[in-house]
């Protein structure tokens, strides 16, 4: 059995998740569950979504409610759920991403036809939200010189690693439901202590090498941080939260 699910972390997200769930609906492979998890929004984000999928029939997409607050604890939810569910295999995108038509059916070819285990996607800044080119190639080119240089850096480097450190970006990302048991899921952290996704994968290191990061795994991201924070302190902010604002959840 093959039965995919994909969680979805929501807060706040009711003026802007329309496209999103568009995104969801126009997969080629519509063949999977999506769970959607309430992280104790302050507006009708549930009611928007429930609408949405009542209206074009989608019985196998749900709202559930997660109160502590966090990315980690709701992402945790909802891939528990969707296992509880019976889904063997597990995705997550975020609330303000957009994956390509054929991302569930690449996920889906990944995780079953090719063997791996955990898959990190490729994450490319959407060109709906007036970031320029210049800074949507510059950022880009940010990730894979992070990712390069997490490779080499000792921290990612420890006895008993089955591979190489591998950047997973949490709003592009699928595993088996196994292998997401095995390591732990993600920690239930707010985003400003830990990246999640970052332990996800160290976790997932420490038990397989059967993973791998896919360029024909692709999901759209959102630049609000670049344009609320800038460049080079959204970069900071993902090395190890060098830059922390006072404010983190940028609607």
């Amino acid at each position: 059995m093959t039965r995919l699910a994909i969680a979805v972390p929501v807060f706040n997200e009711s003026k802007w998740i329309r496209p999103t769930l568009d995104a969801l609906a126009g997969q080629d492979d519509k063949d999977f569950d999506v769970v959607f998890v309430d992280n104790n929004s302050s507006d009708d984000s549930r009611q928007v979504i429930e609408e949405y999928a009542r209206s074009h029939g989608f019985e196998r997409w749900r709202v559930i409610d997660e109160p502590v607050k966090g990315t980690g604890a709701a992402a945790d939810t909802g891939m528990r759920a969707a296992i509880a569910a019976g889904a063997t295999l597990l995705a997550r995108t975020d609330a303000d991403c957009l994956p390509r038509r054929d991302w569930t059916a690449k996920v889906r070819a990944a995780l079953t036809t090719d063997g791996l285990r955990l898959v990190g996607g490729e994450l490319v800044p959407r060109h709906d939200e007036g970031l320029s080119a210049w800074t949507r190639g510059t950022l880009r080119g940010a990730v894979y010189l992070a990712e390069a240089f997490g490779r080499v850096r000792k921290a990612n480097q420890r006895p008993g690693d089955q591979g190489p450190y591998m950047m997973a970006a949490g709003c592009n990302m699928a595993i088996t439901s196994e292998l997401y048991e095995l390591a732990g899921g993600f920690p239930r952290t707010k985003i400003e202590d830990l990246h999640e996704d970052r332990a996800l994968v160290n976790a997932v290191r420490l038990i397989t090498g059967q993973y791998a990061r896919r360029r024909d795994v692709v999901v759209y991201g959102s630049s609000r941080r670049v344009q609320a924070w800038g460049l080079k302190n959204t970069l900071l902010w993902y090395k190890d939260h060098q830059y922390r604002p006072d404010h983190v959840d940028i609607r």
